[in-house]
């Protein structure tokens, strides 16, 4: 028998409802906007970043979402509840890993986690995600005591122990060696593929480029991108990327035939655009093979997504 209509429809529509809306948001601080009218939806079961530079509005958002600050103007529902409104519900609901502090200096991990489980009626076990998460070795280390890396590996721990729908993630990676960092990324896509609802920042743009389904940048307050980072990596992608083994001459790359434009990047590498690369790449070669120049990266093809970011928010660095 087949369900009927108003029902189907119904369970339709709380599958396809987002986990996160933003709608307009503005948070003033004084005279200065820091948040200008922002929106953006986040769908349930996605893994979505959210990246800007120093001073973008990424904190103050994420605040709000998760309601320790009250918007100026616009409106902002998680799972459906407002987050100044219906603090108490969603709290139980949501996920929270903080950049840093928190946790007593004394307390163990495993102390720590165990205290945190008597907060929630049907907690995660504090041994699984102890081992989820690589801290066995050290459970019973004081916390004072531990890295840096493993602090914010307990911190992800403390995120998950009340069975979120929804985690924020503020910088959960700053800290960890190569390794710790990869197990972590592997924790979250797990954590995706159960359907966990995911809302990362990250100045680690490598970590966006792989983790997330759709990337939204921030400057100024405002949204300048929203998509995936597939997508926006192809956005006037036709480029060959150079790098030498000493600087180059940015006048004379620009008076190759099939080369509109030369860029330097912060890291030292140069992007020609082009509307015909394959030209553009043999032009480049036999112009640093008469100059005797070693070329150390030569590619064509699509941007990495560090390449979008700085084209969109410059290069310059801010505090």
């Amino acid at each position: 028998m087949s369900a009927p209509r108003s029902m189907h429809s119904s369970a339709e529509s709380v599958a396809t409802r987002p986990a996160i809306e933003v709608e307009g948001l503005i948070k003033r601080y004084d005279s200065r906007t820091v948040v200008d009218r922002l929106s953006f939806s986040i769908f349930r079961g996605e893994l979505f970043a959210l990246l800007g530079p120093n001073g973008a509005g990424k904190t103050t958002t994420i605040e709000i979402l998760e309601g320790y600050r009250r918007p100026d103007a616009g409106t902002v529902r998680i799972l459906g509840l407002d987050p100044s409104r219906d603090a108490s519900e969603l709290k139980r609901r949501i996920g929270v890993m903080l950049q840093s502090g928190g946790i007593y200096p004394t307390a163990t991990p495993q102390e720590v986690l165990e205290l945190f489980a008597c907060f929630y009626p049907d907690p995660e076990d504090p041994e699984a995600l102890l081992h989820l998460v690589g801290l066995d070795e050290v459970r019973r280390t004081r916390y004072r005591y531990l890295s840096g890396g493993q602090q914010r590996r307990l911190a992800l721990a403390l995120a998950l122990i009340g069975k979120p729908e929804v985690l924020f993630l503020d910088e959960p990676t700053t800290g960890m060696d190569p390794q710790a960092r990869r197990l972590t990324w592997s924790l979250l896509e797990e954590l995706k593929r159960r359907g966990m609802t995911i809302l990362l920042t990250t100045h680690f743009l490598e970590e966006a480029e792989r983790l997330a389904d759709r990337v939204a940048i921030i400057d100024h307050g405002r949204l300048i991108a929203l998509s995936t980072p597939q997508e926006l990596m192809r956005l006037e992608a036709d480029h060959v990327t150079v790098a030498a083994a000493q600087p180059l001459d940015v006048d004379e790359l620009a008076q190759l035939p099939s080369v509109h434009r030369v860029r330097e990047l912060p890291d030292g590498r140069y992007v020609l655009e082009t509307d015909r690369p394959i030209d553009a790449l043999a032009e480049v070669t036999g112009w640093a093979r008469d100059r005797r120049l070693l070329l150390t990266e030569l590619r064509v093809g699509h941007r990495s997504l560090e390449e979008v970011f700085l084209q969109l928010t410059g290069s310059e660095l801010r505090e």
